[in-house]
């Protein structure tokens, strides 16, 4: 196992520092472009890919349900999120993209250009490699 004190681990924590924080960044940016907060966009962004029990986006964005709830009323209000029953439990409420929400959410991944541009620069094979040693560093099995 590599030493904290390793410079190669060092470094490499520094590097992953610098990519979470230039991707936070032009996250927000990006979500400002479309009149939202990042905590707004990345929402929309999880329900794009379908309807989430309003504990489960909480869950995956480690925050208090009551904050998802302000999120989502704000979201609500703009016409791009909607809540419904769940059809396998009638109590518990989905919140699901509208049509213009899932267009912004597709509008504001195709503004994301930070993980596009230095990605591209990457063989497929370098690219796989990445992906399966970032799975491999967050305990999720290599596909």
């Amino acid at each position: 196992m590599a030493s904290p004190t390793d410079p190669v681990t060092r470094e490499v924590v520094e590097l992953i520092g610098a990519v979470v924080s230039r991707y936070y960044a032009e996250y927000e940016q990006a979500a400002a472009q479309h009149s939202l907060t990042g905590a707004q966009a990345r929402v929309l962004g999880l329900l794009s890919l379908e309807p989430v029990p309003m504990r489960r986006i909480a869950q995956k964005l480690r925050c208090e349900p009551s904050n998802v709830t302000g999120i989502v009323d704000r979201l609500e209000s703009r016409g791009l999120v909607e809540r419904r029953p769940d059809p396998a439990d009638r109590r518990v409420k989905l919140a699901a993209p509208t049509p213009a929400g899932v267009e912004t959410a597709g509008r504001l991944r195709e503004s994301l250009d930070f993980a596009r541009e230095p990605l591209g620069q990457l063989t497929e094979a370098e690219r796989a490699l990445l992906r399966d040693l970032l799975k491999r560093m967050l305990g999720q099995d290599a596909e």
